[in-house]
């Protein structure tokens, strides 16, 4: 880990670029090799390949992510779901179990609920908000905890304080998925987190244009992780390496604006009559909003929110905005709003989305950097029509 006094922003920018820099190269080159000259190795994973995550391009990233997020080491994966998905592989084997939040994302609960059980891995699945609940779940085999920092798509946000001393009393590994605060809004290293997972997709580049996922905490545990996927493969080629090491050195501007206009967003349409309901911690009427003011230094730039009239309003709705796209994901420079029915949760059943409390007619906004009034102006129309 690179220990330095500096605040985030500066980190982002400077944390982990080569020194001195190559050639005078000012942005980090992409180094377009497949393989490099063996230096006497002697480890087949310290051999520098693509495959094994130790090309420049992969290094600066690694240090950059620890630095930022104040751990002792990181991992950047092919996409959000390779990351989870060798995380866990990881953790637990044929026999084990694992403890998760009963919201998340829907590739994690398919992941759980599809293939872990075809490889002897039992989920038990918890409620965030109630830690007397947690330990009646616990069994002889338990390895590991999963949570997210805030839940997609119900903006949810648990007792992560009480998950990391419940954990660590248990002796179990504290595994969270920070893809929707990001590191600019929550660093779970600092709370206690073992490993924190992202989506580099989503916040960390920002710009919509690739697919990729980092692995963030404890050196020990990344050492163990990148070996694993050594085997599995899901190493993140080097110009996407070099997109992301690019994306993250806005992060910071980047995610402060869209904390403050998600939260205009949010405050109008709470105010908005053909609104039923809405999801953003940074409303005081938000069910966990003060424990999210403790714990964040930010609320993120996700609403989900439902229309008066069911799946037909959200549909013209979505269909009458002019600014956001319509399209999956979330934490690039353009606003879009989906389903999740329809798109990051399709993979669940009507049943499994409704007892999570994910309704058909459920809208999910990724603010960008548009003008929050311009945003507004837009909906405004859109309400109206």
């Amino acid at each position: 880990m690179e220990r330095t006094s500096h605040r985030i922003d500066t980190k982002l920018i400077h944390s982990g670029e080569p020194s001195p820099l190559i050639e005078g190269a000012v942005s980090m080159p992409i180094f377009q090799s497949a393989t490099f000259e063996s230096r006497g190795e002697h480890d087949y994973h310290a051999l520098r390949y693509i495959r094994l995550n130790n090309t420049p391009n992969h290094d600066a990233l690694h240090k950059k992510l620890a630095a930022v997020e104040n751990a002792e080491a990181a991992l950047v994966t092919a996409s959000g779901m390779a990351a989870i998905a060798t995380t866990l592989l990881t953790l637990l084997g044929t026999g084990d179990h694992l403890l998760a939040q009963n919201c998340l994302y829907g590739g994690t609960h398919d992941l759980l609920l599809n293939e872990f059980p075809r490889l002897g891995i039992e989920v038990g699945f918890i409620d965030g908000n109630a830690p007397q609940s947690w330990t009646a779940k616990v069994k002889p085999r338990t390895k590991a905890m999963y949570v997210e920092t805030i839940t997609n798509p119900l903006m949810g946000v648990a007792d992560l304080p009480r998950v990391v001393e419940f954990a660590h009393a248990h002796d179990l590994i504290a595994v969270i998925d920070n893809t929707f605060a990001s590191p600019v809004n929550f660093r779970p290293p600092d709370w206690g987190f073992d490993l924190s997972l992202h989506s580099g997709t989503k916040y960390l580049n920002g710009h919509s244009d690739i697919v990729a996922g980092a692995i963030i905490g404890r050196a020990a545990l990344i050492e163990q992780i990148n070996r694993k996927l050594g085997h599995f493969g899901g190493s993140l080629d080097p110009h996407a390496c070099f997109l992301l090491h690019r994306g993250m050195k806005t992060l910071a501007v980047r995610v402060r604006h869209q904390n403050d206009s998600a939260l205009k967003v949010a405050r109008f349409l709470e105010a908005h009559p053909a609104v039923e309901s809405i999801n953003y911690p940074g409303l005081e009427s938000h069910p966990n909003h003060d424990r999210a003011r403790e714990l964040f230094s930010g609320f993120g730039g996700v609403v989900s929110f439902e229309l008066r009239g069911g799946v037909d309003s959200a549909e013209k709705f979505i269909s009458r905005v002019t600014l956001p796209i319509s399209a999956p994901s979330l934490g690039g420079v353009e606003s879009l709003i989906t389903r999740p029915a329809t798109t990051s949760h399709s993979g669940m059943t009507a049943e499994e989305r409704l007892r999570a409390g994910i309704t058909d007619h459920l809208i999910r906004l990724s603010v960008g950097l548009e003008s929050p009034h311009d945003l507004i102006s837009d909906f405004e129309q859109a309400l109206e029509g």
